[in-house]
Protein backbone atom coordinates (compact mmCIF):
# COMPACT_ATOMS: atom_id res chain seq x y z
CA UNK A 1 0.00 0.00 0.00
CA UNK A 2 1.50 3.21 -0.93
CA UNK A 3 0.64 6.67 -2.82
CA UNK A 4 2.60 8.70 -5.30
CA UNK A 5 2.60 12.13 -5.97
CA UNK A 6 4.39 13.70 -8.75
CA UNK A 7 6.21 17.00 -8.68
CA UNK A 8 8.88 19.49 -10.44
CA UNK A 9 7.38 19.38 -13.95
CA UNK A 10 7.45 22.63 -16.41
CA UNK A 11 8.83 24.47 -19.87
CA UNK A 12 12.36 23.93 -20.68
CA UNK A 13 13.88 24.87 -23.55
CA UNK A 14 16.32 21.89 -25.42
CA UNK A 15 19.44 21.14 -23.45
CA UNK A 16 18.54 22.47 -20.50
CA UNK A 17 17.69 19.72 -17.31
CA UNK A 18 14.92 19.32 -15.03
CA UNK A 19 14.67 17.61 -11.67
CA UNK A 20 11.37 15.30 -10.92
CA UNK A 21 10.44 14.35 -7.51
CA UNK A 22 8.24 11.62 -6.54
CA UNK A 23 6.57 11.88 -2.75
CA UNK A 24 5.48 8.55 -1.33
CA UNK A 25 3.60 7.68 1.74
CA UNK A 26 3.22 4.68 3.57
CA UNK A 27 4.72 2.73 6.11
CA UNK A 28 6.58 0.05 3.39
CA UNK A 29 8.04 2.01 0.89
CA UNK A 30 11.49 0.70 1.26
CA UNK A 31 9.94 -2.53 0.17
CA UNK A 32 8.95 -0.97 -3.18
CA UNK A 33 10.66 -0.94 -6.51
CA UNK A 34 10.32 2.05 -8.29
CA UNK A 35 9.95 3.52 -11.72
CA UNK A 36 9.70 6.68 -13.88
CA UNK A 37 7.17 6.17 -16.81
CA UNK A 38 6.03 8.91 -19.65
CA UNK A 39 3.74 9.41 -22.09
CA UNK A 40 3.02 12.09 -25.04
CA UNK A 41 0.14 13.19 -27.05
CA UNK A 42 -0.98 10.21 -29.03
CA UNK A 43 1.46 7.33 -27.68
CA UNK A 44 1.78 4.42 -25.34
CA UNK A 45 2.91 5.09 -22.47
CA UNK A 46 6.66 3.98 -22.32
CA UNK A 47 9.42 3.44 -19.77
CA UNK A 48 11.89 5.35 -18.63
CA UNK A 49 13.78 4.16 -16.17
CA UNK A 50 13.44 2.03 -12.69
CA UNK A 51 15.39 1.21 -9.12
CA UNK A 52 15.36 -1.60 -6.92
CA UNK A 53 14.46 -1.58 -3.24
CA UNK A 54 18.47 -1.26 -1.75
CA UNK A 55 18.89 1.39 -4.37
CA UNK A 56 21.72 -0.54 -5.75
CA UNK A 57 20.33 -1.47 -9.08
CA UNK A 58 19.22 0.87 -12.17
CA UNK A 59 17.38 0.44 -15.52
CA UNK A 60 17.50 3.06 -18.36
CA UNK A 61 15.49 2.93 -21.74
CA UNK A 62 18.17 3.50 -24.56
CA UNK A 63 16.39 6.55 -25.17
CA UNK A 64 17.90 8.15 -21.90
CA UNK A 65 20.59 6.49 -21.08
CA UNK A 66 23.28 9.01 -20.34
CA UNK A 67 21.10 11.63 -19.80
CA UNK A 68 18.62 10.80 -16.73
CA UNK A 69 19.36 9.77 -13.52
CA UNK A 70 17.01 7.88 -10.98
CA UNK A 71 17.77 7.77 -7.43
CA UNK A 72 15.47 6.94 -4.12
CA UNK A 73 15.67 8.68 -0.53
CA UNK A 74 13.93 5.51 1.73
CA UNK A 75 14.52 7.52 4.65
CA UNK A 76 12.81 10.48 3.12
CA UNK A 77 9.80 8.44 1.25
CA UNK A 78 11.23 9.81 -2.39
CA UNK A 79 12.07 8.74 -5.49
CA UNK A 80 13.94 11.57 -8.05
CA UNK A 81 14.29 11.80 -12.18
CA UNK A 82 17.30 14.13 -12.85
CA UNK A 83 17.09 14.85 -16.78
CA UNK A 84 19.50 16.59 -18.36
CA UNK A 85 20.37 17.54 -21.82
CA UNK A 86 16.70 17.26 -22.83
CA UNK A 87 15.08 17.08 -26.21
CA UNK A 88 11.85 18.18 -27.98
CA UNK A 89 11.03 14.51 -28.12
CA UNK A 90 11.02 14.68 -23.99
CA UNK A 91 7.98 16.19 -24.16
CA UNK A 92 5.52 13.92 -22.25
CA UNK A 93 3.34 13.56 -18.69
CA UNK A 94 6.12 12.00 -16.52
CA UNK A 95 4.48 9.21 -13.95
CA UNK A 96 6.00 7.40 -10.65
CA UNK A 97 5.43 3.74 -10.02
CA UNK A 98 5.95 1.32 -7.38
CA UNK A 99 6.15 -2.45 -7.59
CA UNK A 100 6.11 -4.41 -4.30
CA UNK A 101 7.82 -7.82 -6.75
CA UNK A 102 8.81 -6.56 -10.13
CA UNK A 103 11.46 -3.92 -11.33
CA UNK A 104 11.78 -3.47 -15.29
CA UNK A 105 9.78 -2.03 -18.55
CA UNK A 106 6.70 -3.46 -18.28
CA UNK A 107 3.85 -0.53 -16.89
CA UNK A 108 1.61 -3.49 -16.91
CA UNK A 109 3.60 -5.14 -13.14
CA UNK A 110 3.45 -1.62 -11.56
CA UNK A 111 0.04 -1.69 -9.75
CA UNK A 112 0.81 1.93 -7.82
CA UNK A 113 0.88 5.11 -9.99
CA UNK A 114 0.65 8.76 -9.49
CA UNK A 115 -1.03 11.76 -11.75
CA UNK A 116 1.61 12.66 -13.21
CA UNK A 117 3.95 15.73 -14.09
CA UNK A 118 3.71 17.17 -17.24
CA UNK A 119 7.33 18.89 -19.12
CA UNK A 120 7.66 20.40 -22.00
CA UNK A 121 10.88 20.60 -24.31
CA UNK A 122 11.13 23.46 -26.51
CA UNK A 123 13.26 23.96 -29.63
Amino acid sequence: QVQLVESGGGLVQAGGSLRLSCAASGRTFSSYAMAWFRQAPGKEREFVAAISRSNSDTYYADSVKGRYTISRDNAKNTVSLQMNSLKPEDTAVYYCAASRYYMGHDNNNYPYWGQGTQVIVSS
